[in-house]
């Protein structure tokens, strides 16, 4: 959480290696960059109602987080799945939400709030 918070690109994107990749459920392709993957938070964050990280396991260079909350005023839950290299930056994201009719209008309403910020071949027509 502390690195989405942070208030500037260059802060944020202190945290992640050159070509940080972020795969999503919500997405058909990948999210590269930090500059997009800060994007895609930027938009998530004002889209859930609530959230809340309810368990985080840390092994290695991994660490998980699972999640739960509301969007649209339904339940939506997920895990995140953060890896680091050596040096401790972010080299991957994976980020999984539940349940299905939720990733579908979840992803829907983040093609719509990402249009012109991110390759719109993340967010093919739908």
């Amino acid at each position: 959480m502390e690195i989405i918070k942070r208030p500037s690109q260059e802060a944020f994107t202190a945290a992640f290696t050159k070509d940080a990749v972020l795969d999503a459920s919500v997405a058909s392709a990948p999210i590269v960059g930090a500059v997009a993957i800060r994007a895609l938070f930027e938009a998530t964050r004002t889209m859930y109602e609530q959230i809340a990280f309810v368990h985080e396991t840390r092994t290695g260079e991994r660490t998980h987080l699972e999640w739960e909350g509301r969007f649209a005023g339904r339940e939506i839950a997920g895990t995140t799945i953060l890896a680091r290299n050596a040096d401790g930056a972010i080299e991957s994201i994976r980020l999984y939400h539940r349940p299905y009719e939720q990733v579908i209008s979840f992803s829907v309403e983040l093609a719509r709030r990402l249009a012109g910020k991110v390759d719109p071949q993340i967010f093919p027509d739908r």
